[in-house]
């Protein structure tokens, strides 16, 4: 009877908290939303590009239209056939937009011949002057006259590959472009994204990207049943893959690609290259652009800072912003972005980012719906896990410092003092190179970027410099550029420096989680005390120390400043962390192996792999440090 009236007492507070909890939204019906249509738009030059378009059944309104043009498949084909989502949230396909999706030029559906990161013109001078930006006005032009219910606006986005249609794109753009996001653009493939960085070669990225992204082998093709399908190595260690197929031209015999031999012999900044930079042509852009960009995009990270610089250089009057967030490459539009492998961002960012910053920015511009108070820059703050707002990117209230090395293995903002000991040396043997993982994995495992580097900090080839633990928190906020006094007793290294925030010993952990009583031995659950968060890494390849078109032996054994720029941070090290530097001579199998012997590396003979002495300078007459900005 008791247990009965508490119950009886109880009904009220249930009551109540029934009726705050909000009930769970149904899924969204795409197919009782959205009528699917399928095109062949017609080029200039008589190509006809494949094009799905997803309209609103609601027609008592118009609406603007949202395109991607991707060379990765418009899939699922059939007009009977829709996607599992159209926007980048669900909250996109709510909203009403006409949805457009474009085979690219050459690729599945669509007629032509595909160029792998194509060249754009400036002006094209005749119609048979075709670019991305000459395909995207076409398409803009037919489907404004042949799709109803339109408003006349269109805005354009995509991720990656696909990012760097988005910025072709708007070159020159239609008139009807009022709004653009170019995600995780690709910009600049020698210089910081896919291809080259440092001016070495990632080649475990790119061996798995082309031995799956192949041209076509017909006029016209379907995708695959089973698109991507990953490439088969035969042992779960890559290092162990690569090394044993090491050099460069065994791996191009057995992966059989014509785009990954391009991507591997040129090796120099030439004219392969060079028109394919398509930040140089980013002029005459006439819509609000919001580029997007992960800290932690193992693929494309420079992209985004190449394309809003090069826009807001030459597009002055528009609005032009860049939001960053703590996401690997895309994450932003499928994770949630609550953390990355064991390091914690404390809420939902990827979330917020949809709700908040990219969906807003399309609403305004392409709706005139509300204000999407963005500022020129939203830059998610790591370590603090902070959103920090900035009317310019870098920030303009970041002060420029240096982080010196020192002997003894310690770091300092305080430069050398006399009689410091002159050097710390090492042996770089490309027989065992430093890995880039602390674990066995095939490919380019994501959680990378900011992995623990205690494994690597125990190698004998891996120069470590800490600094004590912080008395205050330390913010860092944009590139990082290494000034190093080095020599080698080769004719050409890579100095690889990673810039990672060593945790306190003592670092509080999250509660564990009650569960059931193991029923066997498991293994020791890790700490984060002592963790060693990667937080920006970047090889150099010294041969290129006077530019990437120019390429010049060292001379052995003889003192040789190496500069170069790390792609921007955006992180606090907190007060007891320690700001560590690490700097060893290889990287693998995420970058190529240098022969540490001045040759053209695609053509190198194992016969052409030498050990190396290297050395890294830290006196007051041959400091090495990394100039900073901090902010407070």
């Amino acid at each position: 009877m008791k247990s009965a009236v508490l119950l009886l007492a109880a009904l009220p507070v249930f009551a109540v908290v029934a009726q705050e909890r909000k009930p769970e939204p149904l899924p969204f019906d795409l197919k009782a939303h959205y009528t699917k249509y399928e095109y062949r738009i017609p080029m200039r030059d008589g190509a006809h590009l494949f094009t799905t378009v997803y309209a609103p059944k609601d027609t008592s309104h118009a609406y603007p239209f949202l395109m991607t043009r991707t060379p990765y498949s418009v899939a699922p084909y059939g007009e009977d056939h829709y996607r599992t989502r159209l926007g980048q949230s669900e909250a996109f396909d709510r909203a009403g937009y006409i949805f457009v999706f474009q085979d690219v030029r050459g690729r599945y559906q669509s007629e032509g011949r595909f160029v792998d990161m194509p060249p754009q013109f400036d002006r094209p001078s005749s119609p048979k002057d075709v670019d991305e930006s000459t395909d995207t006005y076409d398409t803009i032009e037919w489907l404004l006259k042949n799709v109803p219910n339109n408003n006349g606006k269109v805005g354009i986005y995509g991720i990656s590959y696909p990012g760097f249609y988005t910025s072709a794109s708007i070159i020159n753009s239609h008139p009807a472009i009022k709004a653009a996001s170019p995600q995780a653009p690709m910009t600049n493939l020698f210089d910081g994204d896919d291809g080259y960085h440092g001016g070495a070669f990632m080649l475990a990225a790119n061996f798995g990207f082309y031995a799956r992204f192949k041209p076509r082998s017909t006029d016209l093709e379907l995708p695959p049943a089973q698109p991507f399908t990953p490439y088969e190595y035969g042992t779960t260690d890559g290092y162990e893959y690569f090394l044993r197929h090491n050099p460069i031209s065994n791996l191009e015999e057995m992966i059989k690609s014509p785009l990954f031999n391009d991507q591997a012999d040129n090796a120099v900044y030439n004219d392969f290259w060079k028109p394919r930079d398509v930040s140089q042509h980013m002029k005459g852009v006439k819509c609000a652009v919001l580029t997007v960009g992960g800290w932690f995009d193992e693929q494309d990270l420079e992209g985004p800072f190449k394309t809003y610089h090069a826009i807001e250089k030459n597009n002055p009057g528009i609005f032009n912003a860049i939001a960053m967030g703590p996401w690997t490459h895309g994450g932003w539009a499928v994770y949630q972005g609550q953390r990355m492998g064991r390091v914690l961002f404390q809420s939902n960012t990827a979330e917020y980012y949809r709700d908040h910053i990219i969906l807003p920015f399309f609403e305004l511009y392409l709706k005139g719906n509300g204000d999407a108070h963005l500022a020129e820059a939203t830059m998610f703050e790591t370590g603090s896990n902070l959103w920090r707002h900035y009317s310019a990117w870098p920030p303009k209230e970041a002060q420029s410092k240096s982080l010196y090395l020192h002997a003894n293995g310690k770091l300092s903002f305080d430069p050398p003092a006399a009689g410091e000991a002159a050097f710390d040396e090492y042996v770089s043997d490309s027989r065992h190179p430093v890995p880039f993982l602390g674990y066995s994995a095939t490919g380019v495992p994501k959680e990378y970027m900011v992995g623990d580097q205690r494994f690597a900090s125990k190698r004998p080839d891996v120069l470590v410099y800490r600094s004590d633990p912080l008395q205050d928190d330390v913010t860092l906020a944009g590139p990082v550029l290494p000034h190093l006094q080095v020599s080698s007793s080769g004719t050409d290294s890579d100095f690889v420096v990673k810039l990672i925030d060593e945790f306190p010993q003592d670092f509080d952990e999250p509660a564990p989680q009650d569960g059931p009583r193991p029923t066997d031995v498991e293994m020791p659950q890790e700490k984060m005390g002592g963790y060693q968060m990667l937080v920006r890494g970047e090889p150099m390849r010294a041969k290129f120390r006077n530019g990437w078109d120019n390429p010049q032996p060292l001379a052995a054994n003889e003192i040789t400043a190496v500069n170069f720029e790390m792609p921007d941070i955006n992180h606090t090290f907190r007060r007891g962390h320690r700001i560590m530097v690490q700097i060893q001579s290889s990287w693998f199998p995420l970058v190529d192996l240098n022969p540490q012997t001045f040759t053209d590396i695609p053509k190198a003979k194992l016969t052409d792999f030498k050990p190396a002495t290297e050395r890294v300078y830290h006196s007051a007459e041959h400091s090495s440090l990394l100039v900073v900005g901090t902010v407070k």
